[in-house]
């Protein structure tokens, strides 16, 4: 029976379809949801704060004793921390020159071709940011997920498996349950979702010369602000070091990779989240390429196809397996886990 995509909680879909009527960013975002569907996949949240979002986690659960008659038991609390998540700034301004944009008779079509471009371009960043930003490295953008699952002493080093890849040519498979109290995109407070972008009219602008010539121009201005927020680390799961040279259709003569993901599967907590939470597996086309293959064989249990949304999709463990072209095939190896 054919899985359908409920609205349980809000994704950048929907928060785009409460702005304003008549604004062309609903087209936009759809669009980036079709091409890339970590995008539409992602729970988001309003952040608690003016640049990003402020976590408190449990880091520890009072004391309990069994008691005597006659004797008492000492009073204890739990403790907590405070985690900040902070948000990225991605901006583009297109520029059209006013008479190209006159040529064909049609001046908001032109532009708005131009446009998409930069819009498939922010989509792509972003996609790929969501694994591999690192703001310790460039404190202009968010932290990304590959900088929370590369260290093998950290407290969720038993979510990053070993794929057994220890060449330059690894890829990651990662498990991700996306919702409100688990992992989830972010924007600051008091801004707004998703893509804005404003038309800035005709404008005066320097061309590329020396001295710098001047020109009219339609000018538009794109902008996104957004972060990540792992609020409960357990629910995602990261397959590291999968060497791709070693994939193949059989898995008993290449990389075991469905063994390692349905140990991927459990490393998640037993406890239900109802309808705060959806899990994906995520992965490259080479990944998922292999395991199409894989579902074909009449012996794998774990692996079958079925329908997300009316199309055919490969499940594993029943999870549906999500295509992003952001993940890499050069990932550095993760030592020690």
């Amino acid at each position: 029976m054919p899985t359908a995509i409920g609205n349980t909680y809000l994704t950048l879909v929907d928060w785009v379809k409460r702005q304003r009527p008549g604004g062309g960013i609903d087209e936009i975002i759809e669009a980036l949801a079709e091409s890339n569907p970590i995008i539409k996949d992602a729970a988001v949240v309003e952040g608690n704060l003016p640049t990003g979002h402020r976590t408190t986690v449990r880091s520890g659960l009072p004391s309990v004793a069994w008691r005597l008659l006659n004797y008492g038991v000492q009073p204890s609390k739990s403790t907590t921390k405070q985690v900040d998540d902070a948000c990225g700034i991605l901006e583009g301004y297109s520029r059209v020159d006013v008479d190209l944009a006159k040529l064909n008779g049609n001046e908001a079509a032109f532009r708005a071709s131009e446009d998409d471009a930069f819009i498939e371009s922010m989509n792509q960043t972003v996609a790929s940011s969501i694994f591999y930003a690192d703001s310790a490295v460039d404190p202009e953008k968010f932290l990304g997920l590959e900088s929370r699952y590369d260290d093998s002493t950290a407290a969720n080093a038993t979510n990053i498996i070993n794929g057994g890849g220890t060449g330059a040519d690894n890829t990651s498979m990662w498990l991700i349950t996306w919702g409100p109290k688990t992992c989830h995109l972010i924007f600051p407070k008091g801004s707004k979702a998703g893509i804005t972008n404003k038309d800035l009219g005709e404008q005066t602008v320097e061309d590329a010369q020396t001295p710098a010539g001047l020109y009219q121009a339609y000018v538009t201005h794109f902008q996104w602000k957004l972060g990540l927020t792992l609020r409960d680390w357990r629910y995602v799961v990261r397959i590291a070091n999968i060497d791709v040279s070693e994939l193949s259709d059989d898995a008993d003569t290449g990389t075991d990779l469905i063994r390692k993901a349905i140990k991927a599967y459990y490393k998640r907590p037993t406890a239900a989240l109802g309808n705060l939470g959806r899990t994906y597996w995520y992965v490259n086309k080479t990944l998922a390429e292999y395991l199409h293959s894989q579902s074909l064989n009449k012996t794998n249990v774990n692996l079958s196809l079925g329908e997300v949304d009316g199309r055919p999709v490969t499940k594993l463990c029943g999870v549906p397996v999500r295509v992003c072209d952001a993940l890499d095939i050069d990932e550095a190896t993760v030592a020690g886990i």
